[in-house]
C-alpha cells in the first residue's frame, strides 16, 4: 500500500492558483457584463473578426457624421433665424421709403429709417455662433461686415469720396442743391452700384468670401450650408440703407435729387426681398437635405448596431450571474486559504 504525502503548502499553493484564474475569469466576466460584448472578440470571433472590426469602424464614422450634422443643423437654424431678421428688417425699411416716395413722410424720418436699418444689417450679418460667424463664407473667424457709420470706416471714405470724384464737391457743398435727378440716378448707376454690386464690395464693405461652408452630410453627399454676405439680394440692401443714410444727411442736395435716392432705394429694397426669400430657400432645402440625411444613417445605425450584437454579443443577466459566482468562489477561496496558512504541526505538538 503506497502512502500520499499531502502538505498545507501545497493546498495552500494549489488555492492560489485557482484564485488567479478566478480573478482573471471575473475581470473578463465584468468587461463583458459592462459592455455586453464578448471581451476578446479575436478569440470568440476567430476568422469572422474582421467582419466584426469593418462594421465598428463603419459604425464610427456614421455616428461622427450623425453628430456633425447636429452642429450643422444648429447652424442652418440660426441662418434661418437672421435670414428672417433680414426680411423683416426691410419689410420696415420698405414702407418708410413707399411712405418717403409719395410724400407722406419727412425726409429726417426717412434718413433716420434708412440708419436704423443699416444698423440692423450690419448687426444681423455679423451674427456668430460657437465661434465662427454665420455669413463669413469660409473665411468663419473673420467678421464679414466692416461698419458703415464706424469713424475711419473704409466703406463711408470710399462711399464720401465716389460723392466728389463725380460732382466736383461734397454733399454739404451749396452746390448740392443744383443736382437734378438724371445726375443723381446717373451718380448711383455708375458709382455707387459698383461699390455695392460690383468689385468694391469685397475688400470695402465685406470681407466674407463667395465660396461656402460645404459639408459631407452622409458617406457619399455633401451640400452647402452656409450663406455668404455676398449674397445680391443683402448687397442690394446694404446699398438702399446706405444710399439713404448718407445721401439724405445733407440738407443743401435738391429736393430732386433726394426724390431720386428714395425712389432708387425703394427698387433696391424690392429687389432685396425677392432676394432674401430666395436664399432662405435654398437654406431651407439644405435643412431638409441634412435631416433626411440624419434618419437615413439613423436607421443604418440600428442594423449595424444589430449585427454586431449578433456577432459579438453576450446575454447581459447570464453576465451578471457569471461574475456574482466568481465573486462568491474567490471570497470562499480567500477564507479557505486563511484557515489553512493557520495550519501548524506545533498546534499539536505538547
Amino acid at each position: 500500500m503506497k502512502a500520499t504525502s499531502v502538505s498545507s503548502a501545497a493546498l495552500s499553493n494549489a488555492m492560489r492558483y485557482q484564485q488567479m484564474r478566478m480573478q482573471a475569469e471575473l475581470v473578463k466576466a465584468t468587461k463583458e457584463s459592462s459592455t455586453g460584448q464578448v471581451a476578446d472578440v479575436g478569440l470568440a470571433l476567430g476568422g469572422r473578426t474582421t467582419q466584426a472590426v469593418t462594421f465598428s469602424r463603419d459604425l464610427d464614422r456614421l455616428n461622427g457624421i450623425i453628430d456633425s450634422n447636429a452642429l450643422v443643423a444648429a447652424r442652418l437654424t440660426s441662418t434661418q433665424d437672421s435670414l428672417g431678421q433680414l426680411s423683416d428688417v426691410a419689410q420696415s425699411f420698405l414702407s418708410a421709403l413707399t411712405s418717403a416716395v409719395s410724400g407722406d413722410s419727412s425726409t429726417s424720418i426717412t434718413r433716420a429709417a434708412g440708419a436704423s436699418a443699416l444698423q440692423q444689417i450690419t448687426g444681423i450679418l455679423n451674427t456668430g455662433v460657437n465661434g465662427e460667424y454665420l455669413f463669413a463664407g469660409t473665411n468663419t473667424d473673420v467678421k464679414p461686415i466692416d461698419d458703415f457709420t464706424a469713424t475711419g470706416s473704409p466703406a463711408k471714405a470710399a462711399f464720401d469720396a465716389s460723392f466728389v470724384t463725380y460732382f466736383g464737391f461734397a454733399q454739404n457743398d451749396p452746390a448740392a442743391a443744383n443736382i437734378t435727378a438724371a445726375q443723381m440716378h446717373d451718380f448711383i448707376t455708375t458709382s455707387v452700384e459698383p461699390q455695392f454690386l460690383g468689385s468694391g464690395w469685397q475688400g470695402t464693405w465685406s470681407n466674407a468670401t463667395d465660396e461656402q461652408i460645404t459639408s459631407r452630410i452622409a458617406l457619399n453627399e455633401t451640400t452647402e450650408t452656409s450663406v455668404s454676405a455676398n449674397e445680391e439680394g443683402i448687397r442690394k440692401l446694404a446699398m438702399a440703407s446706405a444710399m439713404v443714410t448718407s445721401l439724405l444727411s445733407s440738407s443743401t442736395i435738391s429736393q430732386a435729387a433726394r426724390t431720386a435716392v428714395t425712389s432708387r432705394a425703394q427698387t433696391l429694397v424690392g429687389e432685396a426681398i425677392g432676394g432674401l426669400v430666395q436664399v432662405q430657400s435654398e437654406a431651407g432645402l439644405a435643412q431638409k437635405r441634412v435631416s433626411d440625411a440624419s434618419d437615413r444613417m439613423k436607421t443604418q445605425v440600428d442594423l449595424f448596431e444589430k449585427h454586431i450584437i449578433d456577432l459579438v454579443g453576450v446575454d447581459p443577466a447570464e453576465a451578471a450571474t457569471r461574475v456574482a459566482d466568481l465573486t462568491q468562489h474567490i471570497e470562499t477561496s480567500f477564507a479557505l486559504t486563511a484557515r489553512l496558512q493557520q495550519l501548524s504541526l506545533l498546534n499539536y505538538l505538547t
